[in-house]
């Protein structure tokens, strides 16, 4: 039954895209986002677009606090990157390596952020994340010798995602990391993680808080926020487009 229902999404990723009011081509999808097709339409964008559906709870004066459609790819560009990130016999999606030490790195010609290592994990054919140590009180001892170094040497880096709490919002720890971006002028981004641990109210206003903070006190933030859940989903597969998008799988 697997094929008639990823034939149905496909249709749906078609009537939707031109609902969207765009040039439309059907592009295959991971029969995960398939199923993410199938949703009724308020469901389908709080799952897909986190932040638009927080919109709604927004007086219409404090809308433009919000960047929510700086990156606004259509569902076929979503759909497109998540094949990038599906694991098949064709687009292998393996761990290659950890690194203690910068020296240990492997050379690689595609790099990007367990956690006292470097984690290098290769997407098939198109690009490498790198899974880097947690900063602040628990970061390893050696965490500015191998991370300042990385993030300065690595002339291929298209982007650091930093992950900040949402329930929390920016800490100080967080600072230690925006510092390093701003001072080593890196083009980075924040990912607000655990959005499903908060009510809509107070994730309103964590988004808002961190918004101000990007929009005052950053030069090389990435405008828009990406809030994602790893529990329920929520904004995962719009940042896997982002990061397809930026290392140029999109095109």
């Amino acid at each position: 039954m697997a094929a008639p229902r990823l034939r149905r999404a496909t249709q749906r990723l078609f009537e939707m895209s031109a609902a969207r009011g765009r040039p439309s081509r059907v592009y295959s999808t991971s029969h995960a986002f398939a199923e993410v097709l199938q949703l009724p339409k308020k469901q389908m964008t709080k799952l897909v677009y986190p932040l638009q559906e927080l919109e709604q709870y927004l007086a219409p004066d404090r809308r433009s606090d919000l960047h929510l459609r700086i990156f606004d790819p259509s569902l076929e560009d979503i759909a497109r990157a998540d094949t990038i990130f599906t694991a098949t016999a064709r687009n292998r999606i393996d761990y290659l390596s950890s690194a203690v030490r910068l020296d240990h790195a492997p050379d690689l010609p595609w790099p990007e952020g367990h956690t006292k290592k470097m984690n290098f994990f290769r997407v098939g054919k198109y690009f490498t994340l790198v899974d880097m140590p947690g900063y602040g009180y628990r970061s390893p001892k050696d965490f500015v010798d191998m991370v300042e170094a990385y993030l300065k040497e690595r002339t291929n880096l298209k982007r650091t995602f930093l992950l900040v709490d949402s329930v929390v919002g920016i800490q100080k720890t967080d600072n230690i990391a925006i510092e390093m971006c701003e001072e080593f002028a890196l083009p980075y981004v924040m990912v607000l993680t655990k959005i499903d641990k908060s009510s809509k109210g107070h994730l309103l206003k964590q988004v808002l808080q961190i918004q101000k903070f990007v929009n005052t006190q950053t030069q090389g933030c990435f405008p828009q926020l990406f809030p994602v859940s790893a529990v329920t989903y929520s904004g995962i597969h719009l940042l896997r487009c982002f990061i397809a998008n930026v290392t140029g799988n999109l095109d």
